[in-house]
């Protein structure tokens, strides 16, 4: 990964000009990088020798360029190592950061439940499709996964299921970084809703803190400029229409009672869900959800994103509720048998379940590697994808899981066989202090505070 120099202070008089931007991700890691393959140690990455140009800046037509991505990324890696949170403001002024989130909640807002990466997107016998699982703001692992993977472009694309934040130090900037990615290349990268951008996991987890920490007085704008952002993430993906990939996976179809007639005139006739009932749902419905709430609901009539942002699979048959979560559904190898089979699927690809999660859940595959094949059924399988290698960055047990990340490509003609690639986290990380009290704090692989989630909301 990145090989790095030393620990030099930035010099006190005024930053040089850096050198011209790289036009590629080998260029990018050209002058403190050595290069890896997947499934070896990453080099131990240190700050660059030169400071950056900052602050950076929004272009004066309002247009970015892969230059401006890529500078973004050195400036966010030397920052993380070289000034304390409360300076990041003069590296990304507040004004820039309104710009980039505005503009990518226009593009996002305007995308569906679930995008479809297609011959429609440009996807063809060249392509290839990286798919992205839980990163929880570990910035360097994400820098060393886009060099690794190769940066997005013609022949590239780029889906990310979400959790980009929280629990690790540099979840905004990830977040930023992703966005930039979103905005040079709208049709090239995807980022979907993780169960962690929402209101109430921020608040518990760290990003709310972290925000308020890095812009201060601004702090309470940024955050609400992030929420709102949040709302506008798709909830899922189909690619070149064979796979499904999802946060938490599959989620439910609504039940209705027979109609009943009114007995005056116009009176309203409802439809009242069957509680006791549970069905696979539709990608129909589906399509139909309301995204664009800040905690997704965990009862009520708009349960669909809040099952694909927490649900689980298991090895029981049927469809049942994640109590353990509190929010959410669990889900057998029937389900996942029928949906594949239903929607001419033959792979679903889905995250939320780190070492931890895994730890606790003894009739599936630890997240050793950074993936685990859950379900093998006849039409396809179901995978659970974890890129956040050495999770969490905070730990308050003294043995720590030392998991490795991963990332699967899907190549051409049919974009529906894994290649996975398990990488390890960069070491040593920058050093850096939580923004959750991440020893008392409940575990989010637990049951809910539902109280608290609903006064938050």
């Amino acid at each position: 990964m990145l090989a790095t120099s030393s620990d030099a202070a930035a010099p006190p008089t005024p930053p040089p000009s850096v050198p011209p931007a790289p036009s590629s991700d080998e260029d990018f890691f050209s002058t403190a990088s050595t290069s890896t393959s997947s499934d070896s140690k990453p080099a131990s990455p240190t700050p660059a020798s030169v400071r950056p140009q900052i602050p950076i800046t929004w272009p004066e037509d309002g247009s970015i360029t892969v230059s401006w991505v890529t500078d973004l990324m050195q400036t966010f890696d030397w920052a993380s190592r070289d000034l304390p949170p409360s300076e990041f403001p003069a590296v990304f002024p507040v004004q820039t950061l309104d710009k980039l989130v505005l503009t990518a909640s226009k593009i996002l807002h305007k995308e569906p439940n679930c995008v479809r990466i297609d011959e429609n997107s440009g996807l063809n016998s060249e392509s290839r499709v990286v798919v992205v699982g839980d990163v929880h703001g570990q910035l360097h692992d994400v820098l060393f996964l886009l060099k690794d993977a190769g940066f997005p472009g013609d022949d590239r694309f780029f889906v990310f299921n979400g959790d980009y934040v929280d629990r690790g130090a540099w979840g905004l900037e990830v977040f930023l970084l992703l966005l930039a990615w979103k905005v040079l290349m709208p049709h090239k990268v995807y980022l979907l809703r993780g169960n962690h951008e929402s209101k109430y996991c921020t608040s518990v987890y760290g990003f709310e803190k972290e925000v308020s920490t890095k812009y201060g007085d601004n702090g309470k704008h940024v955050y609400r400029k992030c929420l709102g952002c949040f709302e506008g993430l798709p909830l899922a993906s189909i690619i070149a229409g064979k796979v499904y990939t999802a946060h938490g996976g599959l989620f439910r179809g609504a039940v209705t009672t027979p109609l009943k007639r009114a007995k005056k005139k116009n009176r309203k006739v409802v439809h009242t869900p069957e509680v006791n009932s549970l069905i696979l749902g539709s990608l129909e419905e589906l399509a139909k959800a309301r995204r664009s709430v800040l905690d997704p609901p965990w009862e009520g009539s708009n349960l669909i994103p809040g099952d694909v942002l927490w649900s689980d699979p298991s090895m029981s048959l049927g469809l049942s509720p994640n109590t353990e979560r509190g929010i959410g559904l669990l889900w057998g190898p029937d389900c996942t048998e029928e949906f594949l089979k239903k929607f001419n699927l033959k792979m679903i690809i889905r995250s939320h379940e780190g070492p931890d999660a895994r730890d606790k859940r003894h009739d599936l595959g630890g997240m050793d590697v950074g993936y685990t094949i859950d379900h093998i059924v006849d039409s396809g399988k179901l995978i659970t994808l974890f890129s956040a290698p050495d999770y969490p960055q905070f730990q308050a047990t003294e043995e720590r899981y030392r998991n490795k990340g991963a990332y699967i490509v899907l190549e051409p003609p049919q974009f529906d066989t894994p290649i996975f690639h398990s990488f390890e986290a960069v070491a040593p990380r920058p050093k850096a202090n939580p923004f959750y009290d991440f020893e008392d704090v409940i575990d989010s692989d637990e049951e809910l505070d539902l109280a608290s989630m609903e006064a938050a909301s």
